[in-house]
């Protein structure tokens, strides 16, 4: 195992997921994948056993506390070395998963990665603010996810434009995250969303939040702006 499996599977069990053994093979293949494609790019510094084990894989299969049925439209928005989209892809191979992220050369090690799994999913070379215009793309997803290390008002811009009406974004936070979702709240609210759940829980490395935040009506049709202006001027 390139990973702590005991410890992997007793932070699984404290949030209440479970995996079976096949895809836990599966994950420890993707693992090994990450650490020898990190020799010669930079993916992550996260590449020790613990780690890989909470930060990696136990994390982003935290999603799984959110009930996401099957063969649902999922976007992982900002997916880097492909997490949350590759481990949850690995738990759900049903979902019909989209990840996207701007920087070629790791989407091109998720989608190496994805192959060699067997596995099926979109991989998308784009900025969010304009796949977030792209009619092929807008308003097209049950569910988005991000894990992405930007504020909630930020994110929401990013990611909301992509969520169907009476779908959800998932914001995968690694703390409590009150004040955050205080000042997202006109951001929420003018994107077309509503902050429906919170769930709190531990991992052995510390707190994390999931904010879910549905989608109740459609996205103004001049969101998402352009990046400099989110970022300077979030709403």
């Amino acid at each position: 195992m390139t990973f702590n499996k005991e410890l992997f599977l007793e932070n699984l069990n404290n949030i209440g997921v479970s995996v079976s053994d096949d895809k836990t093979e599966a994950l420890d293949k993707f693992a090994q994948m990450l650490i020898e494609k990190n020799k010669v790019m930079n993916l992550t510094r996260i590449l020790d056993e613990d780690g890989i084990a909470v930060k990696h894989f136990a994390d982003s299969l935290s999603i799984l506390k959110v009930d996401i049925p099957d063969n649902s439209k999922v976007m992982d928005l900002g997916c880097g070395a492909g997490f949350p989209g590759v481990p949850l892809l690995i738990a759900r191979p049903d979902i019909n998963l989209t990840l996207l992220d701007s920087t070629a050369k790791k989407l091109g090690f998720v989608a190496e990665s994805i192959e060699a799994l067997g596995l099926k999913a979109e991989v998308l070379h784009a900025r969010a603010e304009e796949a977030g215009q792209d009619t092929d793309y807008r308003e097209q997803y049950d569910f988005v996810l991000s894990r992405a290390v930007a504020s909630l008002n930020v994110l929401c811009e990013y990611c909301l434009p992509f969520v169907k009406v009476g779908g959800k974004f998932v914001a995968m936070k690694s703390a409590l995250a009150e004040e955050e979702i205080k000042q997202a709240y006109t951001s929420i609210k003018t994107l077309g969303g509503t902050i429906t759940e919170k769930i709190d829980f531990n991992l052995t490395d510390g707190e994390r939040t999931l904010i879910i935040i549905e989608k109740v009506s459609n996205t103004p049709a001049k969101y998402p702006r352009q990046s400099g202006k989110i970022k300077s001027k979030p709403l």
